[in-house]
């Protein structure tokens, strides 16, 4: 299994607790780990749900490790792949992975591995492992479990199907009596029932873990002019890692080149690029410091990189669960992480439009548009916005959060019903036919080419909206584009049309509260708290920069990012506990035998050398 232990003939030989210390180096399972490891080692199969950074893996890997015979790992990407067994090779355990990025040499060399019963995990992407020839091997390695990690690709429910996942429901009969669980960190009530009947889970018991990232500090602004706004919230992020999506290929590459001319170092990535590139430019977002990956969401699926401290959006997903997913890339390690995006009409126009042209049936698109309502919503709430966000997803946050927009820095409302009784009545004497461009332009009383040629000059409301600025009234539009009281009519060209739900707004029925869009600050930082706690006293500075050092030269030797090495927390913890001896190394978190015998010594020389420079010092 590991350097030190082979694996047991009997279940009483380890124990799950004995393995995470022994060779992950905790001390301690997290919330439900070790219900959900004891769940699946008695046979059973799981569904479990855990965020971001939770420690799913563990869930799967420590079972693979205690039950005789091979887990089975069904992962999406070469790339999760690569990384998963990267690490696990840091910790002694026997594992390998079966892709495309193999030649036939290498790949017949695992297969052999496999067979001789020389590995303890095995990472397949769904496609390979489906093939008969595939299954027929597997069924001589006497399989003991099966993981299928990245559920939710499974349900078109979700907000990431593959196609490929679909047959993976097969796996119950060609190995029965084998565990099978399935796993996530995203997916609504629906998405879990189409996970498991689709994969034909056996009365799985349901794990579902917290969705609160209480570290993440989450912020949406209005759109005016997104490369700036970005450049104003990265002031604050100079110096670390972090991510900026995109909606389409042109605007990651025009945005990484932006940033590069500004100094940052940044790098694009998308499905258009060459798997070189791709592979080269995730290498260095791994193993650099200060690498911004500017992507759209074909990059971020499996990213362990732990100290990820802000992802960006200069674009709207497609969902919340979308969302959520791209978002929880940041913060792993715990500490303090932003989630920023700014969002516009425009964005609704588009999101809207990809649905409506989309190819799905009836009631795909009445989902997705639902989905769609879902994620404006929380965009423009006025209370707390983790507590929505959570409650999405079916959980309650007893009080407000205090790190987030709406907590740190309250909008004001205004009650903007004679404003929107303007706005709806100008949509409807202009014939419904026009889009919020057209439409600001008689309300400011603008006697445009376009204006004029149609006559709207003539109009009633032609200047009623005078006193407001082109910015205010587009925030009116959106907001009442989310409030469902106006809609876009995509065959029409993006026209705004009165919906049933305006009627009553026009009829001076009901009131409607609107949001102010705050003004732009120098930052838009809302963080609360200090920066990340991987920070020393003054006087252990250099000795943390000589552990960073070390690491980051065992990291490159070995190929590996450097938090596969150790993570920041790791070397706090040899900073604060001051090991002197190997043995004393063990009692550091994420410190287990087989870290402990590759490189322990290393480390203690560092550590050594610095206390014998104080006592030098202190002398003096």
């Amino acid at each position: 299994m590991h350097e030190s232990t082979s694996k047991p003939g009997a279940p009483t030989e380890l124990s799950a607790l004995s393995i995470l210390r022994d060779v992950y180096g905790y001390g301690e399972f997290r919330r439900d780990q070790a219900d959900i490891i004891d769940h699946v080692c008695a046979g059973n199969d799981a569904l479990v749900l855990m965020p971001t950074g939770g420690g799913k893996s563990l869930c799967y890997q420590i079972p693979s490790l205690l039950r005789p015979g091979l887990g089975v790992v069904v992962s999406p990407l070469i790339a999760l792949m690569r990384d998963q067994v990267r690490a696990l090779e840091q910790l002694g355990v026997r594992a390998a992975f079966l892709n495309s990025s193999l030649s036939r040499v290498e790949q017949d060399a695992v297969v052999a591995r496999a067979e001789r019963g020389d590995l303890d995990l095995l990472y397949i992407a769904p496609e390979r492992l489906m093939q008969a020839d595939t299954l027929g091997m597997l069924r001589g390695c006497g399989v003991c479990l099966i993981a299928i990690d990245e559920a939710h690709c499974v349900s078109s429910w979700g907000h990431d199907f593959r196609q490929d996942y679909l047959e993976l429901h097969r796996l119950g009969a060609a190995f029965p009596g084998v565990p099978r669980m399935a796993l996530t960190a995203t997916a609504d009530a629906r998405t879990r029932a189409d996970i498991v009947a689709r994969l034909d889970l056996a009365e799985p018991a349901e794990f579902i873990g917290g969705f609160d990232r209480p570290n993440i500090c989450y912020a949406v602004q209005p759109k005016t002019d997104a490369k700036t706004q970005l450049l104003r919230f990265l002031a604050d992020h100079e110096g670390e890692s972090g991510i900026v999506y995109c909606l389409s290929r042109k605007s990651v590459e025009s945005t990484a080149e932006w940033l590069h001319g500004r100094g940052f170092d940044a790098l694009p990535y998308h499905a258009g690029l060459d798997a070189q590139t791709r592979m080269h430019h995730q290498e260095r977002f791994l193993r650099d410091d200060a690498v911004v990956m500017v992507a759209t969401i074909a990059f971020g699926m499996g990213i362990d990189k732990p100290d990820v401290r802000f992802v960006a959006h200069l674009d709207l997903p497609k969902s919340t669960e979308a969302y959520y997913q791209e978002t929880g890339r940041a913060g792993r390690d715990g500490e303090p992480a932003d989630a920023w995006m700014v969002y516009g009409l425009q964005d609704v126009v588009r999101l809207s439009r990809m649905v409506e042209q989309s190819d799905a049936g009836v009631e795909h698109k009445r989902v997705e548009r639902s989905k769609l309502d879902r994620l404006l919503g929380w965009c423009e709430v006025t209370s707390c916005r983790r507590r929505h966000l959570l409650e999405y997803f079916g959980e309650t946050l007893p009080e407000d959060c205090g790190n987030c927009d709406i907590c740190l820095r309250p909008p004001v409302t205004w009650d903007g019903t004679e404003t929107a009784q303007k706005a709806l009545s100008c949509v409807y004497r202009t014939g419904q036919r026009f889009g919020a461009g057209h439409v600001i332009d008689v309300l400011r009383g603008q006697s445009r080419d376009k204006v004029l040629r149609f006559g709207h000059q003539r109009l009633s409301t032609f200047g009623v909206g005078a006193d407001l600025t082109d910015a205010q009234w587009r925030s009116v539009i959106r907001q009442l584009v989310v409030g469902r009281y106006l809609r876009v009519d995509h065959d029409g060209f993006g026209a705004l049309q009165l919906t049933e739900a305006s009627r009553a707004l026009l009829r001076g029925e009901e009131t409607l509260l609107l949001r102010e869009d705050p003004a732009q600050t120098k930052t838009a930082r809302v963080r609360r708290g200090k920066r990340p706690k991987a920070t020393v006293e003054i006087e252990d500075e250099a000795l943390l920069d000589a552990l960073r050092a070390l690491r980051k030269q065992i990291a490159d030797d070995a190929g590996v990012p450097p938090y596969v090495v150790f993570h920041d927390a790791t070397l706090l913890g040899l900073i604060e506990r001051r090991p002197g001896s190997l043995g004393d190394m063990l009692e550091v978190s994420g410190i287990g035998q087989s870290k402990l015998q590759k490189y322990g010594q290393r480390f203690l020389d560092v550590l050594d050398g610095f206390d014998r420079a104080q006592v030098i010092k202190d002398a003096r």
